[in-house]
């Protein structure tokens, strides 16, 4: 039905970040509605009151409505026994909090139903919480963990924060398991709190800690694609027997004669985007950026394309790649390596002098890279290093990054925002451990390819956009909380302040202050929390972060299958198949769009956090082997009811210092604040505040490090000692006068430590 097509569209709409409600004209405006389909749209928005999913509020206003007495949705559990529920209908409310004792047993990821109760208003809103009656679908049956022994009993530890507590298994000799295995467990009875879980290895992963063992434990925790299928590779076979570098290039404009260089890591396979660069007479640049043109290898529909859109993207897990295309394409034919001639699909953007565009177009080119360059190799020849680089491409770098400043320039006034976070890589030994963790490289050539990046996706995105036809754009919502509830509160406790209705410039000019200055890694941090994740949509929101109104992912058509959607809609726009501004593009449908914007985002986290997972896991190893009972410096990142979170400046992981390890005192906690206090001390600990912190102990199936306050006695009678790094931040002041004025407020918890006198 038509009303239920515009049904989702409208709900897709008026959830996301940002959304003001508007009147059913207003909103019908807001989502380019065309006049053919007003009377849809109409009967879609009546359809959605009756059934209570949307509701009017004053001057008609439409918005969504409060949850229903009974919800569905998939549960997110959290390792102190709470959880949410995602609703499958957004609602007015977000996520429905279901205490302990409510849960009824479901899992994380579990599909479940829930009643719906009111309990009580809080800052003028209604509270809700939930019970969940029913377990509809179970998300996950197979866990990954560590066989242990306990006695006379067989014990899986599960690794992760789904499911809590050990699962007991029968004899492992059919699978030859043997104690520290790390295995794959299916679940034949559900926990309760009754009743234990209980399983039957599936799998024998290998020995817990080999660096192999941790690839393999992420493949299956996160249900991660292995080897291509049969068909998969025999089509890519063939794709490659057909390319022949010496054909015709009549459909293609060739660049061979142009000085064409890549810059990539250097340990980087497949090189995806080239890079040149032409002056022109009357004063112009033309930049252009060459991305591999692989939907001429992947036709839509084929066996490859099936298995592309399966994965999504490419996974990177430290030293390994799950890659989305075979490698007989992805490091050959549709890899621009050096001297080697391949088939691109070029944007060229002309440039006035000052960074402005001039105008932009797209083409199907051929080209031939004349340089390979890593980005250090590239700062060096920049830094007067050139070595015995050719002199054309010692200038076409340096005109670069000539370009490249002025084009930052420019995005930095229009609002674009730069955050300015650590970042930290890993260093393996030959056998695949980590054994240090250092900053990652900052060069300027990393800027500058991510400034014509980011360029090319923006021109792609503006040329699709006049067309009219619905693409797969990447959206990013503007902050949803940045007033006295959000951001602006935290910014206030760090000491700073942002005007009324503050926009990019204005937390760009934050960001520009602090930059250099102890209170940068707070605020930069503040600032990242309050920011919505980006996301693969159709809806024509713009990307915030990056001062865009038109914004798609072009340059990685290798990695990620967004990208190639967007080739595919440039070869019809080339071949004039789409139509003008005018007219209303029929294909591909927003549905659809929608859809395949889901299933690309879902792809896309589960990636991402298969690889935080397993280089955290590598992180907390080498910290439980090398660094118990050491001290560093950190940073306060969070606070809860139960302590403090504090990021370790030399490895960039959080670790937890309990409130039970703390000075003896009532610690009262203001979350929204990010604050705790002392009572009877007056000390206050709040994010951002620097700290010297010892190791205590790591919990490697949790991924949890335990911390101590370096002021506090060391653990076992170790001897102290400090790692470097560390500042000699002092122990925060006592201020017993101004704890002592301090009421306490009705919202904050209260955490009692009670401990013996020595």
């Amino acid at each position: 039905m038509p009303s239920k097509k515009y049904a989702d569209r409208i709900i897709e709409f008026i959830s996301q970040g940002g959304y003001q409600p508007q009147a059913a004209a207003e909103l019908a405006l807001a989502m380019d509605i065309g006049e053919d389909e007003l009377g849809d749209f109409h009967s879609a928005c009546k359809a959605l009151m009756r059934t209570g999913r949307v509701a009017l509020g004053s001057t008609d206003a439409m918005m969504l409505a409060e949850p229903p007495s009974v919800v569905v949705g998939n549960f997110r559990a959290n390792p102190r026994g709470f959880g949410f529920i995602i609703l499958d209908t957004p609602n007015a409310h977000g996520d429905l909090y279901i205490s302990r004792e409510k849960t009824g047993g479901a899992l994380t990821g579990d599909r479940v139903r829930a009643n719906v109760s009111r309990r009580g208003k809080r800052d003028g809103r209604m509270q809700f919480d939930g019970r969940i009656v029913a377990i509809v679908e179970r998300g996950q049956s197979q866990f990954v963990g560590e066989l242990k022994r306990q006695g006379s009993k067989w014990l899986v530890v599960p690794d992760g924060n789904v499911l809590h507590i050990p699962i007991i298994v029968g004899d492992p000799s059919a699978k030859q398991a043997k104690p520290g295995d790390q295995v794959v467990v299916e679940l034949t009875e559900y926990p309760t709190q009754q009743r234990a879980a209980r399983g039957v290895i599936v799998k024998v992963l290998g020995k817990r800690g080999d660096p192999e063992v941790d690839i393999e434990t992420a493949i299956e925790q996160y249900q991660l694609p292995r080897e291509f299928p049969d068909e998969v590779l025999s089509d890519a076979r063939q794709a490659m027997a057909k390319y022949d570098a010496d054909q015709d290039f009549e459909n293609r404009e060739d660049l061979r004669k142009l000085t064409i260089i890549t810059i990539d890591p250097p340990d980087a396979r497949d090189f995806d985007d080239a890079i040149s660069l032409t002056h022109n007479k009357n004063g112009t640049i033309e930049l252009g950026i060459h991305i591999a043109d692989v939907s001429h290898f992947v036709p839509s529909g084929g066996a490859l394309d099936v298995e592309a859109h399966k994965r999504g993207n490419s996974t990177y897990l430290p030293n390994h790649v799950i890659p989305m295309l075979p490698e007989i394409l992805s490091n050959g034919v549709c890899s621009l390596q050096q001297r080697e001639v391949r088939f691109t699909k070029s944007a060229f953007i002309t440039y006035s002098p000052r960074g402005v565009v001039k105008k932009a177009r797209v083409a199907n080119t051929v080209i031939r890279s004349a340089k390979r360059l890593t980005y250090i190799q590239a700062q060096h020849i920049l830094d007067g290093q050139p070595g015995r680089t050719s002199a054309k491409v010692v200038a076409l770098l340096h005109d670069m990054e000539k370009l490249a400043r002025t084009i930052r320039s420019r995005r930095l006034k229009d609002g674009m925002l730069v955050l300015d976070l650590p970042d930290s890589a890993l260093v393996h030994d030959d056998d695949g451990c980590v054994i240090d963790v250092v900053p990652t490289d900052s060069s300027y050539t990393h800027t500058m390819i991510e400034m014509f990046m980011v360029e090319a996706n923006e021109v792609v995105a503006r040329l699709l956009h006049a067309t009219g036809v619905a693409y797969l754009r990447r959206v990013h919502e503007e902050p949803r909380d940045m007033g006295e509830g959000g951001l602006q509160r935290l910014l206030r406790v760090l000491g700073h302040d942002l005007p009324d209705n503050a926009d990019r410039k204005d937390l760009q000019q934050l960001l520009d202050e602090v930059r250099g200055q102890s209170e940068s890694f707070p605020v930069n941090l503040a600032i990242l929390r309050s920011m919505c994740a980006a996301e693969y949509t159709p809806r024509t929101s713009g990307h915030y972060a990056l001062a865009s109104e038109n914004y798609s992912h072009f340059t990685s058509p290798i990695r990620r299958y967004p990208d190639l959607t967007i080739h595919r809609l440039i070869d019809e726009l080339l071949a004039g198949k789409l139509k003008s501004k005018k007219g209303r593009a029929a294909s591909p449908s927003v549905e659809d769009l929608v859809t395949l914007g889901h299933h690309c985002g879902d792809r896309e986290r589960k990636s991402e956090s298969a690889e935080r997972d397993v280089r955290l896991v590598r992180v907390l190893r080498l910290i439980e082997k090398g660094f118990l009972g050491d001290e560093f410096s950190g940073v306060v990142t969070g606070v809860a009811n139960i302590g403090v979170f504090v990021q370790l400046d030399k490895f960039l992981v959080d670790g937890l210092i309990l409130f039970d390890n703390m000075p003896d005192d009532w610690w009262h906690v203001d979350a929204k604040r990010g604050v705790v206090i002392g009572e009877r001390s007056g000390k206050e600990i709040r994010i951002g505040d620097k700290l010297e912190v010892r190791v205590a102990s790591v919990h490697l199936p949790t991924r949890r490090m335990d911390l101590t306050l370096a002021d506090a006695p060391p653990p076992s009678g170790k001897k102290r000692r400090r790692r470097p790094g560390g500042d000699g931040t002092k122990k925060a002041p006592t201020n017993r006068k101004s704890a002592g004025k301090r009421k306490r407020p009705k919202t904050k918890a209260r955490v009692n430590r009670k401990k013996k006198r020595r």
